[in-house]
C-alpha cells in the first residue's frame, strides 16, 4: 500500500523541494509539476535540489498554470498520468501544491488509506449545493464559454460574457454528465484515476472543460462520479477561506490551531513559516494520532474571524473599516435629570460605583469630561465643534478609547438631541430618566418671566419627543423612566436599583445618600408656570406644598437577593 503525491508548484520552490523530499524520504513517489511561468534557470536548480532522490520526477511539458484557467487541469493530468505510469503498486494519488504542508506523520496516512482502498477523498458537491462560488457564476461557469483569462484579460472577459448573454447562448452538456463542485485537492484512489484518465470519451470531456469557469474545481469533482465506486465528499486537505474566496494564509502562530483539525495536510503555508516546517515536517510516532481528520473543530474560530472581518468589531473605528452601527464597543450609562435633582451627582456617582463618570458630554457649549479634562483618551478634545461634527462617532470613540471601564455621562434636554436615537438601539446603553426635572435648574435662576416659561415650554417638547423615542419597540437599550413626582416617593430605592447593575464590585446597599437639591417652594413654582398657561405635564404631579426629606440610606431595608 502506497500513496503517491502530485505537485504543483509556482513559487517558493526551496519550501516545495523541503516538503517534496520529506514525502519521499518516507516512502511515497513525487511528481512534480513546476508553472511554465517559473525562470528556466530557478527551475533547474529546483530539479538540481531533489536529483539525489531517485523516487521524485518532474513532468516533462511545462504548463502555463493562471488561476480559472485550463492550465492548472492540464498540469494535474500530466503528472498524474506519469505517476501512474511511474508507480504501478500506487493504491492513491494525493494532489498536493508547493504551498502545502504535511501536519501528521506520513505512516498515519498510508495507514489511513489502506484501510479504505476503495474510497475517493474529493468534495464533489452538486451545483444546487454550493454556497462558495464567487464572481457571479453558478449554473453559468458550465452553460457559457471563458476562452479570455480574467486576470490578464479582464475587459474581453467581460465582453465575451455580456455577448453571450445577450445571445442566449448555452453551452450544451456531454450526455451523461452531471457537474460537481468542490475544492482542487483530492486524493483519489488509482482504479478511480486510471478510469477518468482512460475514459473512452475523454477527449470530449476535455474540450467541453477547456472553456469552464474554474476547471480546476469541477473537472476531477465531475468525473470521478462517473467512475468511483465510494466518494467521501470532503478533502483530507486543510484549507479555509474568506468571504471573498480567497485563501487563508497560515503562519507560525496557526501550530496549535493546525494540529487540532487532525487534517492530514494543510494550505496555504507561508514560506517564511520556519517554525511550521520545522515543527510539523516530522514523522515522529509521539505526535501519532490516529484519528479521523475534522476541520469542523476550527470552524468556529475562522467563522468568528470572517464575521470581524465583514462586519467589525463594535465600536472600532479604523482605516478599513466603519464600526458597526447596532452597538457600542461596551456598556455604558446614562443619567437624564439627576444631576438636576443631587448636588453633585457626578462626584458621589463615581465615588459609589467606582465608574468614571462625565458631566453633560453634549453640552452645547463643550464636552464636560470627568474631572473638567479639555482631552481624554484618543485624544479626545472638549470642543464642541469637533464633537458636532460626528456626535455617534464621539461617544463609540469614547467607549472604544476606555474599554474596560464603564463610562456614565448626564444628559438632558438642553444638550445636543443627535446621539439619541443611536443610543436607544444600543444594546449597551443603560438610560435612566427623571423627566422634568429640568425643571429644578429653572426654578433655581429665581427668575419668574415670560422668558422662563417659554424656555420650560421648549425643554419640555424636547424631553416629550426624547421619552417618546425611548418607548418605540425598537429599542434595545436598558431604559428606566420616572416623572420627577414619582421618583421622589422613593429615591434610594429608585437608585439601588440602578446602581445595583453598574457597580463594579456587585450589588451591595447603599451606605452613603446623595443631597437633593433644595425644593423648597418648588411645587409652588411649577404650579406658577401651570397658572402662566403652560401644560407642565413631564414632572408628574408633583404637590404644591411638599418639600422632600434629605435622604437617609437606612430609612427602608433593601434586600440583596
Amino acid at each position: 500500500m502506497t500513496v503517491g503525491f502530485v505537485m504543483l508548484v509556482h513559487t517558493a520552490l526551496e519550501r516545495a523541494a523541503q516538503v517534496a523530499r520529506h514525502w519521499a524520504e518516507s516512502g511515497c513517489p513525487v511528481v512534480i509539476h513546476a508553472d511554465a511561468k517559473v525562470p528556466d534557470g530557478d527551475f533547474q536548480a529546483f530539479c538540481d535540489s531533489l536529483g539525489d532522490l531517485e523516487n521524485v520526477a518532474f513532468s516533462a511539458r511545462r504548463q502555463r498554470c493562471e488561476w480559472g484557467t485550463w492550465g492548472i487541469v492540464g498540469a494535474t493530468i500530466e503528472a498524474s498520468e506519469r505517476m501512474l505510469a511511474d508507480h504501478p503498486s500506487l493504491s492513491h494519488v494525493y494532489l498536493a501544491s508547493g504551498s502545502c504542508l504535511p501536519l501528521r506523520p506520513v505512516p498515519e496516512l498510508v495507514a489511513y488509506l489502506a484501510e479504505r482502498p476503495r474510497t475517493d477523498f474529493i468534495e464533489s458537491v452538486t451545483i444546487e449545493d454550493v454556497g462558495w462560488s464567487k464572481g457571479g457564476f453558478d449554473h453559468e461557469r458550465f452553460s457559457l464559454r471563458f476562452p479570455f483569462s480574467f486576470k490578464r484579460q479582464r475587459f474581453f472577459f467581460d465582453r465575451f460574457v455580456d455577448l453571450q448573454r445577450r445571445f442566449g447562448t448555452v453551452r450544451k452538456l456531454p450526455e451523461g454528465l452531471v457537474p460537481h463542485l468542490g475544492s482542487q485537492w483530492w486524493c483519489l484512489s488509482r482504479r478511480t484515476l486510471e478510469a477518468v484518465l482512460r475514459d473512452p470519451r475523454r477527449s470530449e470531456y476535455d474540450r467541453y472543460f477547456r472553456q469552464v469557469w474554474i476547471p480546476d474545481e469541477s473537472y476531477f469533482q465531475s468525473l470521478a462520479r462517473l467512475h468511483s465506486v465510494r466518494i467521501e465528499s470532503r478533502s483530507l486537505t486543510l484549507s479555509k477561506f474568506d468571504f471573498q474566496g480567497k485563501p487563508h494564509t497560515f503562519y507560525d502562530d496557526h501550530l496549535q490551531l493546525l494540529r487540532r483539525s487532525d487534517c492530514f495536510v494543510a494550505r496555504k503555508i507561508w514560506p517564511r513559516a520556519e517554525r511550521l516546517y520545522s515543527s510539523l515536517l516530522s514523522n515522529d510516532p509521539r505526535v501519532t494520532k490516529n484519528a479521523e481528520p475534522s476541520p469542523g473543530k476550527i470552524d468556529r474560530l475562522f467563522a468568528k474571524a470572517s464575521d470581524l472581518r465583514v462586519r467589525g468589531r463594535s465600536g472600532l473605528y479604523m482605516q478599513s473599516r466603519f464600526p458597526r452601527s447596532d452597538r457600542s464597543a461596551g456598556p455604558y450609562s446614562v443619567f437624564e435629570g439627576f444631576d438636576s435633582l443631587f448636588e453633585n451627582f457626578e462626584s458621589w456617582l463615581g465615588k459609589v460605583t467606582g465608574c468614571r463618570v462625565h458631566g453633560h458630554l453634549y453640552n452645547p457649549s463643550r464636552v464636560e469630561f470627568s474631572g473638567g479634562e479639555k482631552t481624554y483618551n484618543g485624544c479626545l478634545s472638549d470642543s464642541a465643534r469637533l464633537r458636532d461634527y460626528n456626535p455617534c462617532g464621539f461617544l463609540t470613540g469614547l467607549l472604544w478609547n476606555t474599554r474596560g471601564e464603564r463610562q456614565c455621562f448626564m444628559f438632558g434636554p438642553a444638550d445636543n438631541q443627535y446621539p439619541q436615537v443611536f443610543m436607544a438601539g444600543d444594546p449597551n446603553a443603560q438610560i435612566s430618566v427623571i423627566t422634568g426635572a429640568w425643571a429644578i435648574g429653572l426654578y433655581r435662576t429665581n427668575i419668574t418671566s415670560e422668558v422662563v416659561r417659554k424656555e420650560a415650554a421648549r425643554l419640555q417638547r424636547i424631553e416629550h419627543a426624547h421619552v417618546e423615542l425611548l418607548r418605540e419597540r425598537w429599542t434595545k437599550a436598558q431604559i428606566r423612566i420616572w416623572t420627577l413626582a414619582e421618583f421622589i416617593e422613593a429615591p434610594m430605592d429608585n437608585l439601588q436599583e440602578i446602581l445595583d447593575e453598574i457597580s463594579l464590585n456587585g450589588p451591595r446597599r447603599l451606605t452613603e445618600a446623595p443631597r437633593l437639591m433644595d425644593l423648597s417652594g418648588f411645587g409652588q413654582f411649577l404650579q406658577q408656570l401651570k397658572n402662566d398657561g403652560m401644560n407642565l405635564h413631564m414632572a408628574g404631579d408633583f404637590p404644591v406644598g411638599h418639600t422632600p426629606a434629605p435622604l437617609n440610606p437606612t430609612a427602608r431595608p433593601y434586600l440583596v437577593k
